[in-house]
């Protein structure tokens, strides 16, 4: 497969329950959608959205831990709460913004690590949209 092309993956028509299914599917209803592309899920922005790799767990209260991509789009706006990608010196930080007093603040989730105050030599460099991790490893 080509680089520059997306992965085209079977969409499966029928949902699947994480509860009790209000009804049982007809079994007429089993049959599969065209191909969906994992882009068209998690893209929005395609020229200023960018995957990730996570290394750490400073955000695993959020659900994002090491080894995870995040999908990180540089043309929404930064709103309070929101998960970022903060450029701070040289480095590229994975944090929770919270703002206060027309200050912005990065913090980690769940609390614990250190709380950095956003400087003028430093960025917001995108709003995650979407994590991407895997839930079970084959050993």
């Amino acid at each position: 497969m080509h680089e520059d092309q997306p992965l085209q993956v079977r969409f499966w028509q029928e949902p699947v329950y994480a509860g009790s299914p209000s009804s049982f599917p007809s079994p007429a209803d089993d049959y599969l959608e065209p191909d969906l592309n994992v882009h068209d899920l998690v893209v929005d922005h395609p020229l200023t959205t960018y995957f990730i790799r996570v290394q750490g767990d400073s955000m695993s209260g959020a659900c994002i831990s090491a080894g995870d991509v995040v999908v990180v789009d540089r043309a929404l706006t930064v709103a309070h709460n929101a998960i970022v990608v903060a450029r701070v010196g040289n480095d590229l930080l994975l944090k929770r913004v919270k703002m206060r007093q027309r200050k912005i603040y990065l913090y980690p989730d769940p609390p614990g690590d250190l709380v950095l105050q956003l400087s003028k030599s430093d960025e917001i460099f995108g709003v995650v949209t979407h994590c991407l991790h895997r839930i079970h490893r084959l050993p």
